[in-house]
């Protein structure tokens, strides 16, 4: 049997931390139970700004979240009254009665074709409108790769077309090393919600090694001098 491993899991200790900023003896359970319910709040109610990741920051008496989205004018809105939104529907939902104070920032991502979520949802949109699969892949491929990216791989497994049996379908293109702790590889599960049933999508991107980019910036340096 093949044992899966989490890719970003797999380099916690070398080159990825984790989304949540906190740390709680006493609580930890319900508290990392409120993180996860509040990230599928927000992904379920900004399902159109296509968000890459939530991170959330914790103190006694106060929680910073931090938005990381392609499209952050949707979710700022008009002098800022769509993140007071979403406060109001964040205390109202898991902090009521409760004195605490919550901050919302929003971060736009630079390069949104080397997002796996951000991919994985644009995918998601495209198949829920019932485009062909094969054709949604290789856009999305060519996307990435337009971005520099040094390899992708993409899987949709269901009931592709209206097909009455399910099956998986890959398609990848450069290279994506699940074994090399320096690679940075990005990774997103994001299911697609059709008339014939659920398609799952998943999504790799190798966005380069990460000790690649010092070697060349230590290179230009001593080339200068």
């Amino acid at each position: 049997m093949g044992h899966k491993v989490h890719p970003k899991a797999f380099r916690l200790s070398t080159i990825q931390s984790w989304d949540s900023a906190w740390f709680s003896k006493q609580s930890f359970a319900p508290l990392l139970r409120e993180d996860v319910e509040i990230r599928d709040f927000l992904r379920k109610e900004l399902h159109s700004a296509l968000v890459d990741r939530i991170e959330i920051e914790r103190t006694r008496q106060q929680i910073h979240l931090i938005i990381h989205s392609a499209k952050p004018g949707f979710i700022i809105g008009r002098a800022g009254a769509g993140v007071e939104e979403i406060k109001k529907k964040i205390m109202s939902r898991f902090f009521r009665g409760r004195r605490v104070g919550i901050n919302v920032s929003v971060k736009e991502v630079q390069h949104p074709s080397l997002s796996s979520s951000i991919v994985g949802q644009q995918i998601v949109g495209d198949l829920e409108r019932r485009l062909p699969f094969r054709r949604v892949m290789k856009q999305a491929i060519e996307r990435v790769m337009k971005a520099h990216a040094e390899g992708i791989k993409i899987t949709i497994g269901g009931r592709l077309n209206g097909a009455e049996i399910a099956r998986t379908e890959t398609l990848a293109h450069g290279k994506v090393p699940l074994h090399n702790l320096r690679a940075d590889i990005d990774f997103a599960t994001v299911p697609a919600h059709t008339i014939y049933g659920t398609i799952g999508v998943k999504v790799w991107i190798n966005r380069g090694e990460v000790f690649e980019k010092k070697e060349r910036t230590t290179d230009l340096n001593s080339s200068r001098a």
